[in-house]
């Protein structure tokens, strides 16, 4: 992950081009190969990892630009996820390393939308 100030720049240039409106990213799932819990290696769809820098399964994110507010959308590992795969930031932590102040579920795309 680069420092939070290329993220918050490469989002504030993608502002200034696109003028007004809201942009929508989604960020990869995990795909499985033969059954749910036996996924291939994670890899974030290049766009949002571009835009946000984060390598977690199931987020979205909108830049909402006339009420210049960005909000990332996803939730954390369950209990079962940290207990196989051990403590993991949460989705907050990982959006204030780019710059990212809003979070909420990824139930409520919908209805920010």
């Amino acid at each position: 992950m680069f420092s939070k100030k290329t993220y918050t720049e490469r989002r504030r240039i993608l502002k200034e081009k696109v003028g007004k409106g809201i942009i929508l990213f989604f960020g990869n799932d995990e795909s499985p190969m033969n059954y749910t819990d036996n996924t291939y290696h994670f890899r974030q769809d290049s766009t949002f990892l571009y835009g946000f820098g984060i390598q977690h399964p199931g987020l979205a994110a909108i830049i909402d630009i006339e009420n210049d507010k960005e909000i990332i959308f996803g939730d954390d590992f369950t209990i079962d996820d940290i207990v196989f795969m051990g403590p993991k930031p949460t989705i907050v932590e990982r959006a204030e390393l780019c710059g990212v102040a809003n979070v909420l579920s990824i139930s409520k795309l919908g209805e920010v939308l």
